[in-house]
């Protein structure tokens, strides 16, 4: 098999912004409590909190929450899912994590699917429920591969009839 390096069809999802938000408050409320103890504790000279920590320990602990956070965020804000039609295969890229690259002569069939992302597969991702092999970014609609070897993975779309059609184009049944 060649590798084209022309895509026939292309798609990129981010994750929906109220998770992204809730990461966002996550991650950001733990910065701003360690930023509030680093400023009360060292700028003021006052202990912070009933019960505080050695300038040290808030020094080290603060450091590892607040870089901790600001990792968190950039992580949620990258991640993107990239999914590719070439001529002999789909390629799932999670940037910045992952990219597989199914070949055409492996899927026996390719059938637009809705799906419930929180209730059948407990959220976004690449996620693993019920057989299913998913990888989701936003929406509740998909292209749902049956592979030849018995295997199914689900491919979360915005544009899941545009991308069923793309793949039913090189599939060889």
């Amino acid at each position: 098999m060649t590798d084209s390096t022309e895509a026939y069809f292309r798609e990129e999802q981010r994750f929906p912004g109220w998770v992204m938000l809730l990461v966002f408050l996550a991650a950001g409320s733990s910065i701003g409590a360690f930023a509030i103890g680093f400023y009360v504790q060292f700028v003021r000279g006052e202990p912070w909190g009933s019960s505080p920590m050695s300038d040290g320990a808030l020094a080290i602990i603060g450091a590892v929450f607040i870089v901790f956070g600001i990792g968190l965020i950039w992580l949620f804000a990258s991640f993107k899912l990239i999914t590719e039609v070439h001529a002999d295969s789909i390629h799932l890229r999670f940037v910045p994590m992952r990219t597989r690259r199914i070949a055409f002569d492996k899927i026996a069939a390719a059938e637009v699917r809705t799906f419930r992302p929180i209730r059948e597969f407990g959220g976004w991702g690449i996620r693993y429920a019920k057989g299913v092999k998913a990888y989701l970014a936003s929406g509740t609609e998909g292209v749902h591969l049956t592979m030849l070897d018995g295997r199914d993975v689900l491919v979360g779309s915005q544009r899941s009839e545009e991308l069923a059609a793309a793949l039913r184009t090189w599939i060889r049944t």
